[in-house]
């Protein structure tokens, strides 16, 4: 299976919200809705809000993408990834990521 990697590292293809978005899975927003409110402590996450194409991608991002730390890095730096910065494997912004999901580092690597 092909992969969209994030700016972090996350596989866009494997995300529920992209995937709701993609094939307009009313019942997946839903369920993602309610996983990431609880998932993520925020309580004002509806399912109208799960709506994202990939944070790097054309289209629609989740209102998160917008704010996201890393991908503001990235966007500042000009690269296309965090694979693409000298720090990658001491940087505290997207290890806080990896921490939690060590297969994102792994897609990093996996572009150079």
């Amino acid at each position: 299976m092909k992969k969209l990697v994030a700016c972090c590292g996350l596989d866009c293809v494997t995300c529920d919200a992209r995937v709701a978005t993609i094939t307009n899975d009313t019942e997946l927003r839903i369920k993602t809705a309610e996983k990431w409110r609880e998932l993520f402590n925020s309580p004002d996450i509806s399912p109208e809000m799960i709506n994202c194409t990939g944070c790097m991608e054309p289209g629609v991002k989740f209102g998160h993408c917008l704010e996201c730390e890393i991908r503001n890095c990235v966007m500042e730096k000009g690269f296309d990834t965090c694979a693409d910065c000298d720090i990658l494997a001491t940087c505290a912004i997207v290890g806080s990521i990896h921490q939690y999901v060590p297969e994102a580092i792994e897609n990093l690597k996996s572009l150079n």
